[in-house]
């Protein structure tokens, strides 16, 4: 697994022990790297996702409530949420990844930690989700 996917894992987890526990984010998210064993640069990748989604999430929010048909995101699982938050972050502020790579990165990872359908569900949003930002021909790196 490389890296970037395991930093978008982590950023998941840290993420769903926030929305989870109820407590304040940035102490949850503290105590989250402090337990976590992940180093490097999975780990620096995965912090920079979690402070990205918590600085922006009423706006990341207000992208996937737009985006998500007759859902409002109380109903949605806390893993899919998360993961939607997590891609529209990478959507609206990291430039250098394209849209695509972004999606399929995340419908891997609801794959892996979601429900049956979540793939699918995670996939249709965020398609949404990158033709309302603009950003869904876009290229760059991985």
């Amino acid at each position: 697994m490389g890296a970037r996917r395991k930093g978008r894992e982590l950023a998941l987890q840290a993420l769903y022990q926030v929305d989870l526990t109820g407590g304040e984010p940035q102490r949850v998210v503290a105590e989250f790297w402090r337990d976590c064993d992940a180093t490097g640069s999975a780990r620096a990748f995965g912090e920079e996702l979690v402070g990205g989604v918590l600085a922006h999430r009423e706006r990341i929010d207000a992208l996937i409530a737009a985006s998500c048909e007759h859902w409002r995101l109380e109903r949605l699982s806390h893993v899919d949420l998360n993961v939607l938050r997590v891609a529209t972050y990478e959507l609206f502020c990291r430039r250098d990844v394209p849209a695509s790579v972004v999606i399929d990165e995340a419908i891997e990872i609801a794959r892996r930690f979601g429900a049956e359908e979540s793939p699918v569900f995670v996939n249709g949003v965020l398609d949404q989700v990158a033709t309302t930002l603009g950003v869904k021909e876009r290229q760059g790196v991985a």
